[in-house]
């Protein structure tokens, strides 16, 4: 280029091409840009159009010229804070590029180009930090951990400090029979701490305190997942159903026994043939008039219970979900205690149990298959909580609907729902320790002559490290608020609790077999080694994904509570309400989707938490509204319900996604709002802009097609993500410490 003033446009060409090719909208923003310049000439102009010349790219010898003469003016003004200010310095402060500062800055938001990651980019071969970056702590660490474990300190660290001890030590156990053993000694320890009965009323030899039940179960997910299974399966599932669905007389007879394991025993819901659709389940309680007992029946081999935790090896009950036959009717399914085994351990008769044998993780639990030929139970079996067998043999329930006492039932069992997806949040935590730990003190490649560099400091490293943390943080919150509200739940809100229940469970445990897979994969073939803790922690919890429910099921379940919530709105808006919800959309659209704002890449903008949210809530505003007026189109067209729930099926996805998405990122930014600590405040602030932005990134087709973004901005978003990731770096390793981790938990890669 033969002038200086031509010279200020190679950190704009340098840019736009070095990061892969031209998008058709840079183009035109880049050739309006060049003919808008009055001070050029035409020939100048001609120029530099033909640099711009999508059909005639410029070699990679002229990309790495422009990439020198940058670094020149760079190393000689280390000062220089901005593209423009580069710009200016290589055109030798001509004065009209000085007076074309404004519109030099305005094309580079046009362009989506970040100045900090831009500026850092350049410097790569002259600024030792980009290299080094070494790992810092910009913030108290004991201040995070303390907001991250609230009121249950103290319980937390009590468990801490029970699976630091030497009987709890980590041990690869290949045999079977031997991991399971290992596990019931575990818990049979745990259960001496009070740790079991932490949830039961203190009348019965419990804590009375469902919190730090919570807070214990996703604690001791730092050690061994079987352990946390075992534990769940004992003192939660089949624990809690005796309390929640039995009455006075159950919790006399066995909460006390429950709690110290002198009772081991099962929770037998699914079914061979019925999985996740507990209203099909085929096992039946007959009852019998004449001695006041129940038959419980297991019709075919396919009706079997499965998956039974418990069952194979150790469990002497089980509460049985089973269809209560009454004089041949069918009143629904409900719960029985039913005698599996005697002290001894041997099988009762018409009992049959099986062993499901080697499983892909979690080989510590012992689960199991059940079936039953005419075992009878006595009246008082049934937990009658919500429906009873009177002394004259009628069926009787405080709740009238059989619909409403079916779900009332299941609901009480949403606290499943609740540690399930804290244990995979847990997990996650555990392998983002490792991975990031290891990542910061592994070291490969390097620049030439140089020493290698943590491969922590690879751009993409971070991108697949950092990403994964700041989503786990947001998670936390989250469930922090869906335990809070679960705890403080009255009748009303029972419905939306149980549906972000369900959704969370799924977001929580994707979010967990996603980000081991990364972590696996971000160590290398240390991931691979079981040491390292990595494998059993990514098999322990792909079933995570399953039990509970199914995540496709539950986030379908999710969808349809807000299509519910969205139609009941409508019905009680009247036709005033109806103009205001048009109107409101129409404001929407005026001020989140006019033409600056879809274009806009100011820092400040693309950094701003309302814009974070809006965003998110636009996305589900507008997709519950497109699927709930595509459903109606379907079923007034003819189609059954049934029917157009199914075609709009993939829809339904992404509308709990988007309602999750919104959910999670709201209760981070709430949580933030309430530290004090700056420092803290700032650090977590990053870390919820990165979760946000990152969001909008992976879903930057939607908005695209929406019109709520042009590609210049979810191009800028995509940078501001990396610069986000680069910036979080120094912090990683003082961040994941923060989750104070047990390090006897962290494997053999961290310990050593």
């Amino acid at each position: 280029m033969p002038t200086t003033q031509i010279q200020a446009f190679i950190p704009l060409f340098y840019l736009v091409w070095s990061d892969d090719l031209l998008t058709p909208l840079e183009f035109i923003t880049l050739k309006n840009f060049i003919d808008d310049q009055e001070w050029l000439t035409q020939a100048q102009k001609e120029l530099l159009l033909s640099k711009i010349d999508v059909a005639n790219p410029p070699s990679r010898t002229t990309i790495s010229e422009w990439k020198n003469s940058i670094d020149q003016i760079t190393s000689k003004n280390p000062s220089l804070k901005s593209i423009y200010a580069i710009s200016l310095a290589l055109s030798e402060d001509d004065s009209d590029v000085k007076n074309a500062e404004e519109s030099f800055t305005l094309l580079e938001s046009s362009l989506g180009i970040t100045s900090a990651e831009a500026i850092s980019h350049f410097k790569t071969k002259i600024d030792p930090k980009t290299v080094t970056h070494a790992a810092h702590t910009n913030f108290d660490v004991a201040k995070i951990t303390a907001i991250l474990d609230g009121a249950q300190a103290p319980i937390i660290n009590k468990v801490k400090e029970v699976i630091s001890r030497p009987e709890f030590q980590l041990q690869i156990i290949t045999n079977t029979e031997d991991y399971r053993e290992q596990v019931m000694q575990w818990c049979k320890i745990l259960a001496k701490e009070d740790f079991g009965s932490m949830a039961y009323p203190t009348e019965y030899g419990g804590g009375n305190n469902i919190l730090n039940y919570f807070a214990i179960m996703e604690t001791l997910s730092y050690h061994d997942l079987s352990l946390v299974i075992k534990f769940g399966v004992q003192f939660g599932l089949w624990g809690m159903s005796i309390h929640s669905l039995g009455t006075e007389k159950h919790y006399v007879k066995y909460l006390r026994d429950i709690g110290t394991l002198k009772l081991p025993g099962c929770f037998a819901m699914t079914e061979t043939h019925h999985g996740s659709n507990v209203k099909g389940l085929e096992t039946t309680a007959t009852y019998n008039h004449t001695n006041r007992s129940f038959t419980i029946q297991t019709p075919h081999p396919k009706a079997q219970k499965e998956y039974i935790g418990n069952a194979a090896v150790h469990g002497q009950m089980a509460t049985v979900f089973a269809k209560l036959i009454i004089d041949g009717h069918d009143y629904g399914v409900n719960a029985f205690i039913v005698p599996l085994r005697d002290t001894q351990g041997t099988v009762l008769e018409g009992i049959t149990i099986g062993d499901c044998g080697h499983k892909m993780g979690l080989n510590g639990v012992d689960n199991g298959t059940i079936s039953f030929d005419n075992v009878s139970i006595p009246h008082e079996n049934m937990l009658d909580r919500f429906a009873a067998v009177n002394e004259k043999g009628e069926f009787t329930s405080p709740i009238p609907s059989d619909n409403r006492r079916f779900f009332t039932m299941l609901g009480t069992l949403v606290g499943g729902r609740i540690g399930i997806p804290r244990s995979a949040m847990a997990a996650a935590k555990t392998g983002l320790t490792i991975a990031i730990k290891y990542s910061d003190q592994r070291r490969q490649f390097g620049p030439e002559g140089g020493s290698e560099v943590p491969i922590l400091n690879y751009r993409m490293h971070q991108r697949r490290l950092l990403i994964p943390l700041a989503k786990t943080y947001a998670i936390h919150f989250a469930l922090q608020y869906l335990t809070d509200r679960f705890t403080k739940r009255s009748e009303s809100d029972m419905q939306e609790i149980e549906a972000l229940a369900a959704g969370l469970k799924s977001y929580s445990t994707w979010n967990t077999t996603a980000t081991l897979q990364e972590c696996r994969e971000a160590i290398g073939g240390k991931g691979y080694l079981s040491e390292n803790r990595i494998g059993a922690l990514k098999n322990d919890t792909e079933i995570y994904t399953t039990f509970e429910g199914d995540n496709t099921v539950l986030m379908q379940l999710v969808a349809k509570s807000r299509l519910s919530e969205f139609r009941k709105s409508f019905s009680e808006m009247g036709s005033l309400g109806v103009i205001n919800y048009v109107y409101e959309n129409a404001k929407t659209a005026i001020t989140e989707k006019n033409p600056i704002t879809i274009r806009n890449t100011d820092e400040a903008h693309l950094l701003d938490s309302q814009f974070h949210l809006q965003a998110f809530q636009h996305r589900e505003q507008t997709i519950v509204a497109s699927a709930a007026r595509r459903i109606k189109k379907l079923i007034d067209n003819g189609m059954d319900g049934y029917d157009a729930f199914n075609v709009v099926q993939h829809q339904m996805i992404d509308l709990a996604g988007a309602h999750l998405d919104r959910v999670v990122l709201e209760q981070f930014q709430i949580a933030i709002s309430t530290v004090e600590d700056a420092d803290c405040k700032a650090i977590l602030n990053q870390l919820c802009q990165l979760f946000a932005l990152s969001q909008l990134e992976k879903n930057k087709g939607w908005y695209l097609e929406d019109n709520y973004m042009e590609a210049v901005k979810t191009k800028a978003i995509r940078k501001m993500v990396n610069q986000l990731c680069w910036d979080i770096r120094p912090d990683a390793v003082a961040l994941v410490d923060a989750f104070a981790i047990p390090n006897s938990c962290l494997g053999a890669l961290v310990q050593s």
